[in-house]
């Protein structure tokens, strides 16, 4: 019998060459990341373990995003605690206010194919996109890694989604994985890998697979896996190895179950109010008013998803009376998107163009929302009281109905 992606890559980490599904083994960590919301939980438990020096310094990322700009009076708290915890332990890589954390771990070069990586965040599952083995964990596991460099897992069973044929214009990744959520159910990948492939997932950038990989968590998956090729190999800025071709599914692994799509079958879809499951095309709601649209987070504020925007605005203006708020998801990706002019068309429709950082999407700096208000949004969770009061409508959408929207002042799908 062959072996699922998962189990490819958690046996070349720990030497076990019979490593499964189901198994529970201890990893050898490649790479952590803690943000600046956890930063002095993680630091109390370290030290509560008795530890003196982290394992390798070299090894840990501690990235402020979530807290930046401060917001709330306890935010400067977490920001000096960072600062002592970085200067005490000689801390190598810390970003204030470079940009949101998961987007910084690849695009930094913190990930590479084949790593085994960690964060206290959900969404650490992001880094899938260069199939990579991360999820995200607890301040106590954070703090025990810290110490020793290693972490127990159980290898997770898979469901294997393969996406074939060719997309319409009008469909991007996000539609795809809000699908795969709404048919999967928020439980319905609990403990599982997430395996993509299939021509449709070939094609698609790595920007679009990171989309994917982000919310795979969403239907509590505890990660996500896109074979390395290519475009991988270029982004990360290595070598695409031998090795790393092989990081794959077999097709006659173990899998749970298989899950097929065809692309072009796939339409423009939304995650309405307040589950990320609640899946309905676009046009079952085409006309429904809106009062803000937001641009960006870990799940949409890439380059390609700023053109998106871009593309559909572009010598047209914001409807009367609504809010579009565009956040880069990188200091980089904020200075490519001011360089080619982006950022212009984008401001010359009324967007308003903020910081990169998390703010908006966890409900903190600038454009939170109050009662009976309604946004579509880039961003990967919908809950209530996620931007603002609990009455707040969130209908979570791709970056290309998302600018549509704004433009026509009410829900629409992009043409």
């Amino acid at each position: 019998m062959g072996a699922t992606f998962i189990e490819k890559l958690l046996r070349r980490n720990t030497g076990i060459a019979d490593a499964k599904c189901g198994d529970i083994v201890t990893v050898n960590v490649d790479r952590v990341m803690i943000h600046d919301i956890f930063i002095p939980f993680v630091k109390d438990k370290f030290e509560e373990m008795g530890f003196t020096k982290l394992w390798d310094p070299d090894k840990v990322v501690l990235i402020y995003d979530h807290l930046v700009p401060a917001s709330q009076l306890d935010d400067p708290r977490h920001h000096r605690i960072g600062n002592e915890f970085a200067e005490k332990y000689g801390l190598t890589h810390v970003h204030r206010s470079d940009g949101i954390c998961h987007q910084l771990m690849t695009e930094a070069g913190y990930v590479k194919p084949g790593n085994v990586v960690f964060g206290t965040d959900s969404h650490t599952t992001t880094y899938g996109c260069v199939g990579a083995f991360s999820s995200g964990i607890g301040y106590t596991e954070m703090a025990s890694i810290l110490g020793t460099g290693t972490l127990w897992v159980k290898i997770p069973e898979t469901i294997r989604v393969v996406i074939d044929g060719e997309l319409p214009r009008n469909v991007t990744s996000k539609d795809v994985i809000l699908r795969l959520i709404g048919d999967l159910t928020a439980a319905g990948a609990s403990y599982c890998a997430l395996e993509f492939s299939g021509s449709a997932v070939e094609h698609m950038t790595v920007a679009s697979r990171m989309t994917m990989a982000n919310m795979a968590i969403e239907a509590g998956a505890k990660c996500a896996l896109f074979t390395p090729d290519e475009k991988t190999a270029e982004y990360c800025e290595v070598e695409l190895t031998e090795e790393m071709k092989t990081l794959c599914g077999d097709p006659d692994a173990n899998y749970l179950k298989t899950i097929h799509y065809q692309g072009s079958e796939l339409v423009p879809v939304l995650a309405c109010p307040s589950q990320v499951d609640k899946i309905r095309p676009v046009s079952d709601l085409e006309g429904l008013e809106i009062d803000q649209v937001f641009l960006g987070s870990c799940t949409n504020g890439r380059l390609e998803d700023l053109h998106t925007a871009a593309a559909i605005v572009e010598g047209r203006t914001v409807a009367p009376f609504v809010k579009f708020i565009v956040t880069p998801a990188s200091r980089k990706i904020y200075l490519q998107a001011l360089e080619d002019g982006t950022l212009d068309t984008l401001a010359a429709a009324g967007a308003i163009i903020t910081h990169p950082g998390c703010g908006l999407c966890c409900g903190r700096t600038g454009g939170i929302l109050t009662d009976g208000e309604r946004v579509v949004a880039t961003n990967n969770r919908n809950f209530l009281g996620r931007m603002g009061t609990s009455k707040v409508e969130i209908f979570l959408a791709s970056p290309a109905t998302a600018a549509a929207s704004a433009i026509a002042g009410k829900i629409t799908a992009a043409k």
